[in-house]
């Protein structure tokens, strides 16, 4: 199926300085938004502490399920209206743990709220809890398995083509990550092994389009030593055009139907995915191939 007639001649590497300054843009606006929020929101997979999904048979205030845990000395949680709107009566509450402590507190926040609401009206749906050193390393392996992959994922590239492509690649892709990064904290997103998972996903959706348009520029080259090697990457971009929208814009309307369906335990995740798919799209287009005209011209 084409979607892009067949001689479509859109000069992408003419837009190559204004996709490089909006990229960098918005990689300094995805920093700044990391440097208020003091970095990613972590959830409690890498900050540790007690997760509490309540569910509540008839709508209930935060304010009183608050007042019910404090008078019980849980005063410092967080309480999310999980359901959006307190309609359906869903919750979840954060509990911090200090030291090495993993006491189990299930068990005491549904008697406090068992004693507030009445013991038919609360129900305790699920309980996660991890103590705050497993957090932390949690945290630091998670931090380098997105690294490892983007720079695995450059020296394929590397490997596979040359030093620039790799470059290109490895670029491409912290770019990525850093803008979808910047948006989930911008919209209050926390950071869980869920949410890495998706991180992970989009390097490998990202790295799999830039080896589409790579593989292409390199046929192009061999075929067309004469041209130029811009009017060689928009050419090669152009023959791909068809299969990258078709590829992302079905990916999308799955990602959305996810979003707007799946429920809150996977929007995060949806979420997450439809960013980066859409940034590593774009940056497969401006980002990986355009870079490649920074090297020294070279025929394989």
């Amino acid at each position: 199926m084409e979607i892009i007639k067949p001689g479509t001649r859109i000069d992408f590497v003419s837009k190559m300085r204004i996709a490089l300054l909006a990229s960098g843009i918005l990689i300094l606006l995805s920093i700044a938004v990391l440097v208020k929020h003091g970095g990613p929101i972590y959830g409690v997979d890498f900050s540790g502490g007690t997760l509490i999904q309540l569910r509540f048979t008839e709508k209930t205030p935060i304010g009183e399920i608050r007042e019910a845990l404090a008078s019980q000395g849980f005063g410092d949680a967080t309480i999310q209206d999980f359901a959006g709107g307190g309609s359906e009566g869903e919750f979840l509450v954060r509990l911090p743990v200090s030291g090495e402590e993993t006491t189990s507190f299930g068990a005491k926040v549904a008697e406090a709220l068992k004693a507030k609401f009445g013991a038919d009206k609360v129900e305790i749906m699920r309980e996660e809890m991890v103590g705050p050193r497993v957090g932390s390393v949690l945290r630091r392996q998670a931090l380098l398995s997105v690294l490892f992959a983007t720079l695995m994922m450059g020296a394929y590239i590397w490997f596979r083509f040359d030093v620039r492509f790799g470059v290109g690649a490895a670029t491409a892709l912290a770019h990525d990550i850093i803008i979808a990064t910047g948006v989930l904290t911008l919209f209050n997103y926390e950071f869980d092994l869920t949410i890495v998972a998706a991180l992970l996903t989009i390097v490998g959706f990202s790295v799999n389009d830039t080896v589409i348009v790579s593989d292409r520029i390199r046929e192009n080259l061999r075929k067309n030593r004469r041209d130029s090697l811009a009017t060689v990457i928009n050419r090669s971009i152009n023959e791909t055009l068809s299969r990258t929208i078709l590829t992302t814009g079905t990916a999308v309307m799955v990602l959305l139907s996810l979003y707007l369906l799946g429920g809150n335990v996977i929007n995060g995740f949806a979420f997450a995915l439809l960013v980066g798919f859409v940034v590593g799209t774009y940056s497969s287009i401006f980002i990986a191939s355009p870079i490649v005209l920074y090297f020294p011209e070279r025929r394989t």
